[in-house]
């Protein structure tokens, strides 16, 4: 029975893993919203697989690098591909290989982050949960989401150096908030509580196209935060 329930959050991080399979074979088959869908269904399996670690103290080396092998292909390669398929539209041979820097820069965030004691209450770059977020994301807006059909986030011009941005972005040492409130002190999670209610506000107006908007509000918030110090 113990050895059961001290697996139960790798349990839930291959249920990730699986995910990231699911979401890999529906960008393959062009179906972009489904692929979105799976990719959030993973960061739910990554956010309570960590819960689970931590309530059932079932933490151990191989759930660490299990976390991260399963981050790489949900949060990795998925993202990248989408990308790939996303320059792909414009018939630029070469171009959409670009899409290859989300997976490397991922694994490179990963590893700096299993490597790095500083990243123990807040994150140094973006997380890559958050970042595949973002690029699954954009396909909501793309496809669906006529009032901000104006980004025109499929055009080479903006995307390439959107993911240009990203991918230094999460192998940034910039200070990124956590998104644990430990407290109900509204000042000390002033933040957080600024991005919970823009979160929800935002969500119930454009539902999934919401999320790329959320995640760089939460770029910014984190950067305000950085300058006025607010503890």
């Amino acid at each position: 029975m113990k050895t059961i329930i001290r697996n139960i959050p790798n349990f839930l991080t291959c249920c990730n893993i699986i995910c990231g399979f699911f979401a890999i074979i529906a960008v393959l088959k062009g179906h972009y919203i489904i692929a979105s869908y799976w990719v959030y269904a993973g960061a739910g399996f990554d956010f309570f697989d960590g819960l689970a670690a931590r309530l059932l103290k079932a933490h151990s080396n191989i759930g660490k690098d299990l976390d991260s092998l399963a981050d790489m292909v949900t949060f990795g390669l998925v993202p990248g591909f989408v990308v790939y398929k996303l320059i792909g539209f414009s018939n630029n041979e070469y171009l959409p290989y670009i899409g290859v820097l989300i997976p490397v820069f991922s694994a490179w965030r990963l590893a700096k982050f299993n490597n790095d004691t500083r990243q123990s209450v807040d994150f140094l770059g973006l997380p890559t949960p958050a970042n595949a977020i973002f690029f699954v994301s954009l396909i909501h807006i793309i496809l669906n989401a006529e009032s901000l059909a104006f980004l025109n986030l499929d055009s080479i011009f903006i995307l390439i150096p959107i993911v240009i941005a990203f991918c230094l972005l999460m192998v940034s040492d910039i200070k990124l908030f956590s998104l644990k409130i430990k407290s109900l002190n509204f000042k000390a999670n002033l933040f957080q509580f600024i991005l919970i209610i823009s979160s929800v506000i935002l969500f119930s107006i454009l539902l999934f196209a919401s999320l790329p908007i959320i995640v760089i509000l939460y770029i910014i918030l984190s950067l305000i935060k950085n300058t006025i110090k607010i503890q």
